[in-house]
């Protein structure tokens, strides 16, 4: 899991972004000092989340001293066949990949816990999704760290977000919740395991960045340029129609607004995120 930022970065990467990274692999190395080996990233699709973590990886290293790697919540998706065995349990949308309920949290924890006490020189194989083909990767392929390390940064757009306050409706808020999950039983089921094993993993998470994005209409934009780029993964396969990406995102609006919400008041940093996707403001709490 190798960083390559020099080749791949995106043009929002801009000398006040590498400011801003500088700023908060300064803030991780004291929060590691204190203790912390997991930092977790949260932000919708299509924020950047990954790009920063490996710009934090270099930093880390390259300024502090501090062994680094990244763990993607994407990468511990049940495989489909898991996931169209949920789909006929429990209801069928679960055959779509993405909320609570589609990913494997023991798995996370068991891996978070292997790169922190690896022996030394070991190596670790670390869950591999591949999005373009809609199932996780053989083993042969995951992703290989050479262990241990200081600091896990785990990444995810649902990390750190909670069950339903008691203020949020329980009314359908989009077409597809009204027309597929019009008695709730998704809804209820995705709220079962923020509850229980996705708490487990956002407990696991010493501390929290958040990239707050200004408008929810621009994770459509964000997640169809990212579901380009997942294509070109694969020989041959083809991104998601405009129709479909709209329904895609539709499984994530009703949690991803509940984050935009919550989030920025408990978070121990929060990046707010221009239009452009340029870091505008960097407020670290602790």
């Amino acid at each position: 899991m190798e960083s390559d930022i020099a080749q791949t970065a995106p043009s929002y990467v801009t000398p006040s972004y590498e400011a801003a990274v500088d700023e908060l692999s300064s803030a991780i190395a004291r929060w590691h000092q204190a203790g912390a080996t997991v930092v977790g990233l949260s932000g919708a699709q299509g924020t950047g989340k990954s790009t920063l973590s490996l710009h934090l990886i270099d930093a880390l290293a390259d300024r502090h001293g501090l062994r680094a790697c990244m763990l993607s919540l994407d990468d511990l998706y049940l495989t489909q066949a898991a996931r169209l065995g949920l789909s006929r349990r429990i209801h069928p949308l679960f055959a779509t990949r993405g909320v609570p309920g589609t990913h494997d949290p023991s798995m996370g924890l068991a891996v978070i816990r292997t790169l922190l006490q690896a022996p030394a020189s070991s190596e670790v194989a670390v869950p591999r999704f591949i999005k373009a083909i809609d199932d996780r990767a053989p083993l042969a392929e995951w992703h290989r760290v050479q262990g241990p390390v200081d600091l896990v940064l785990f990444e995810g757009w649902c990390l750190g977000i909670g069950p339903a306050p008691e203020d949020e409706s329980s009314r359908p808020m989009n077409q597809l919740e009204a027309e597929e999950d019009a008695e709730g039983r998704w809804r209820c089921a995705i709220e079962a395991e923020l509850e229980n094993a996705y708490r487990e993993l956002n407990e696991r998470i010493d501390r929290l960045l958040f990239l707050q994005i200004p408008d929810f209409d621009l994770v459509a934009q964000w997640r169809g340029e990212q579901e380009l780029a997942n294509a070109r993964e694969v020989e041959g396969a083809q991104p998601m129609s405009q129709d479909a990406l709209s329904r895609f995102i539709q499984h994530y609006e009703r949690l991803t607004r509940r984050a935009l919400r919550t989030l920025p008041d408990c978070c121990d940093a929060l990046l707010q995120l221009g239009s452009d996707h340029r870091i505008e403001q960097v407020d670290i709490r602790s």
